[in-house]
């Protein structure tokens, strides 16, 4: 059986099912299988700031964590 009629014949049994269960489990499989970026999960105000940081970094414009802290303390 070719892909396509596997594709056709899974989305056949999946029409004709009343199982939750089994609704529920393909949900999992294909949530599972999708590879979400981190960086599209981010709000606009997240990825500025984060790029502004990058942007900083790249100018010389970062003080090292022990010159903070000594400041801070």
């Amino acid at each position: 059986m070719d892909m396509q009629s596997e594709k056709i014949q899974l989305a056949k049994m999946l029409l004709e099912t009343e199982n939750p269960n089994i609704i529920e489990s393909i949900k999992r499989i294909f949530k599972k299988n999708k590879t979400v970026d981190f960086w599209d999960e981010l709000s606009p105000e997240q990825k500025n700031e984060i790029e502004r940081a990058s942007t900083e970094i790249e100018n010389g414009e970062l003080t090292d964590y022990d010159s903070f802290m000594q400041k801070h303390r």
